[in-house]
């Protein structure tokens, strides 16, 4: 019997972050999830497997930053470390939260990656057994492994699949998706594609659920609504919530401290002023309520 990778020997809990179709916005649901998890006091690591559009070092602002190599193996960017967080009594500290991406290897933005199968398979595997995953001080153990990944059930599913069979226990996958239906009949094949490889699923969040208005903070449902409400019914899966659009995330996205622009606050200090904090907050309590076991 194979062994799990070795990286993956502190980590506690891996969820992955899937979905059937693309453009329903699972890199933004990836990052907020982390953010959220972070402000909970976990320590969090995300993977970016997305190989052909790696877009979450421009989520988190540290596209310009570099992977080093250690004798352990690559050590993921720091998006954000708490070590000179103050401590304040009754209130809860943050977690750190780091990043591996293939967007760190590529040297520019704009550089394609034109690659077969196999070559998807190998980077994959490399990701998953040569990244060092720990807390923010480089020892503790990583809370909470966040796997985000392309849209559909792809070379790098089939690969992430085989490469966690012998990781488990494995929290499982949040499912995203719209309310259309042409959306939510690609998350069901999604689903399907989970049974398959034996991943739980922990529910489904239903995103661009609304658009909430800049000026007057009321919610319009633009694409409709409850399409993920219906679909999990019809299932028998938890339905995580609604999150809406919001222009808002998106200028906190872009106007964030990074290389460019230096003395700006980070995105985990800009998104305590978001709307949408208080509805991730009950999304991923709903996750952590089912009290999933540590795999360490």
């Amino acid at each position: 019997m194979e062994e799990a990778p070795r990286s993956l020997a502190g980590v506690r809990h891996i969820v992955l972050i899937l979905s059937g179709k693309g453009g329903v916005g699972k890199s933004s649901v990836t990052t907020q999830t982390a953010l959220t998890l972070v402000n909970h006091g976990y320590n969090v690591g995300v993977l970016d497997i997305d190989l052909t559009g790696p877009s979450l070092p421009r989520m988190f602002g540290v596209e310009y930053k570099q992977v080093h190599q250690s004798t352990a193996g690559w050590v993921p960017v720091s998006v954000y470390s708490n070590a000179n967080d103050p401590i304040v009594e009754g209130k809860k500290q943050r977690g750190s939260l780091s990043l591996m991406s293939l967007g760190f290897l590529l040297g520019d933005r704009n550089n394609s990656v034109v690659w077969r199968g196999p070559k998807k398979t190998a980077m994959i595997r490399q990701f998953l057994k040569d990244v060092v995953w720990t807390g923010g001080d480089g020892k503790t153990p990583l809370d909470y492994l966040l796997i985000d990944t392309p849209p559909g059930t792809s070379d790098e599913h089939i690969a992430i699949a085989e490469e966690l069979r012998y990781a488990g226990p494995i929290d499982g996958a949040i499912i995203v998706t719209t309310p259309q239906q042409v959306a939510t009949a690609d998350v069901r094949k999604e689903i399907n594609f989970c049974k398959k490889v034996n991943f739980n699923v922990l529910g489904v969040v239903e995103n661009m659920s609304g658009f909430i208005c800049p000026h007057c903070a009321e919610c319009t449902n633009i694409f409709s609504s409850g399409g993920g409400q219906q679909l999990c019914e019809s299932l028998d899966l938890t339905f995580l919530g609604n999150i809406p659009i919001d222009p808002t995330f998106v200028e906190m996205i872009e106007s964030q401290d990074n290389e460019e622009i230096h003395g700006k606050k980070k995105l985990i200090h800009l998104y305590d002023d978001s709307e949408l904090k208080p509805i991730m907050n009950s999304i991923i309590d709903k996750v952590l309520e089912k009290n999933l076991p540590s795999r360490i």
